[in-house]
């Protein structure tokens, strides 16, 4: 089955149509720079772009970055306050034309990495942190989704840890991959103490150079790993979503 993923981030929308047997894109994925502001009719715009670009009828699978409830989106610390209470659901599924899923986003990245990365198969408690504008979470217990946790805000030397500890800070302040290892490490060692993973894995665009920063990483109990799928993870997930059998967001 083929599927559209989108996946919508902070700094940018990037869609590509998913075969969700094998957990692969279709095609090469096409991005467009978030707006900005980010407010829901002009990210929604860009949502129609890739349905035509594609000239996509059949489901289509988006991601958000923030808490979403049965289609209503709660949070959006890193788009615009415009979206906190809004059935984002409904505007997407008019600005696509059909039917669409949502999700968080890094739920999404984490349903990838558990059914075709890093996670496949394993049981026990597994925590997906994805670095970017922000940092997302996703807690699978037994290959269970617990959906909608926000580690990335919790609140580390008075601040929220992805002002901290993001690709984003790491780059707004210039940051050694030193500097910045000892401020993810310092995160997870938090996010550690209060779930207990049998396995993290480290996504986002960052994850292409873990090498960089993993063996930096101290003092952990829990194995760390990069993700498998990547910065596609997102887009796959997002398509996957479409196929749950529980309602999604």
């Amino acid at each position: 089955m083929q599927v559209l993923g989108i996946d919508i981030g902070g700094t940018g929308i990037k869609a590509a149509p998913v075969d969700t047997t094998k957990g692969t894109l279709v095609t090469e994925r096409v991005k467009v720079e978030t707006p900005h502001p980010a407010q829901p009719d002009a990210v929604a715009a860009v949502v129609a772009q890739h349905v035509k670009n594609f000239d996509w009828t059949g489901p289509v699978g988006l991601t958000f970055p923030g808490v979403v409830v049965n289609g209503v989106t709660t949070t959006a610390a890193n788009l615009d306050p415009a979206w906190v209470g809004l059935d984002t659901r409904a505007l997407f599924t008019k600005a696509a034309g059909v039917p669409v899923s949502l999700i968080n986003d890094a739920d999404a990245a984490g349903l990838a990495e558990m059914k075709f990365g890093a996670g496949a198969g394993l049981q026990g408690t597994v925590l997906m942190l994805t670095f970017g504008t922000g940092i997302g979470s996703a807690l699978f217990r037994d290959g269970i989704l617990v959906p909608n946790t926000e580690f990335g805000h919790i609140e580390i030397r008075g601040r929220d840890a992805e002002k901290r500890a993001s690709e984003r800070a790491k780059e707004l302040h210039d940051l050694s991959w030193g500097k910045w290892a000892g401020r993810v490490d310092e995160y997870l060692r938090h996010v550690e103490a209060l779930t207990a993973p049998d396995l993290i894995i480290i996504g986002g665009g960052i994850s292409r150079k873990a090498d960089k920063f993993l063996p930096l990483l101290t003092s952990l109990r829990a194995t760390v790993v990069p993700a498998a799928m990547q910065n596609d993870a997102g887009i796959v997930g997002a398509a996957l979503a479409t196929g749950l059998a529980a309602p999604v967001g």
